[in-house]
């Protein structure tokens, strides 16, 4: 997906939307910038203008273009449940290439990206070169045979021993494999984005 300059698209959203933007350096010019602004009035925002923002900071996190995130809401939508937010992060969530970000096997979604469609991973032991591919409850996730002598995954074991993992997901020590032991919440997690915006966006 083309997103074009992503300092410069992270600083029209106003959040740290890219891994790149998420530096002190990028926090320290942003505080710089907006102190040689001065604070004059802001302009008014349209309750569209704003549900909007939430909606491209939500897409542009998880590098999914607009058609298939808009697929993601409409089913959610049509199926008419109580919490269509939870819903949405759980989809965009369990999306096999977030998952192999959220393990540790790639420093940004966008090269986990390449790591699956090139067919390194492997999900219960067969290559899915699919990034949208939805991992379910019991999944296992491993890097294919082949693939575990590149230098991207020589220190695979030794990472994973310091990571935290969320907690639907669990190391399976020794064997260099993740098991998805329940379904992601949006709970207590740091969110960039307001999904009940982007759910009200999604609703005009």
């Amino acid at each position: 997906m083309i997103t074009g300059p992503k300092y410069k698209i992270a600083r029209r959203l106003g959040a740290p939307i890219f891994e790149k933007t998420q530096t002190q350096k990028f926090k320290l010019s942003e505080e710089k910038r907006a102190k040689a602004k001065g604070r004059g009035k802001k302009p008014s925002t349209t309750n569209f203008a704003i549900q909007l923002k939430e909606k491209q900071k939500a897409r542009f996190t998880y590098g999914v273009s607009e058609k298939q995130f808009r697929n993601y809401v409409k089913k959610i939508l049509d199926t008419k449940i109580a919490n269509p937010q939870e819903k949405l992060y759980e989809s965009i969530e369990t999306r096999l290439d977030n998952v192999v970000y959220r393990i540790g096997l790639g420093s940004t979604r966008s090269f986990t990206r390449q790591l699956v469609s090139h067919g390194h991973v492997l999900v219960n032991g067969k290559k899915t070169g699919i990034p949208s591919y939805t991992v379910q409850i019991g999944d296992i996730i491993s890097i294919r045979p082949g693939s575990k002598v590149k230098p991207v995954f020589k220190d695979v074991e030794e990472n994973a021993k310091a990571k935290e993992y969320p907690l639907w997901i669990a190391y399976e020590a020794g064997k260099k494999e993740w098991k998805v032991q329940g379904i992601p919440k949006s709970e207590g997690q740091n969110l960039l984005f307001d999904l009940d915006l982007v759910i009200q966006y999604y609703k005009r």
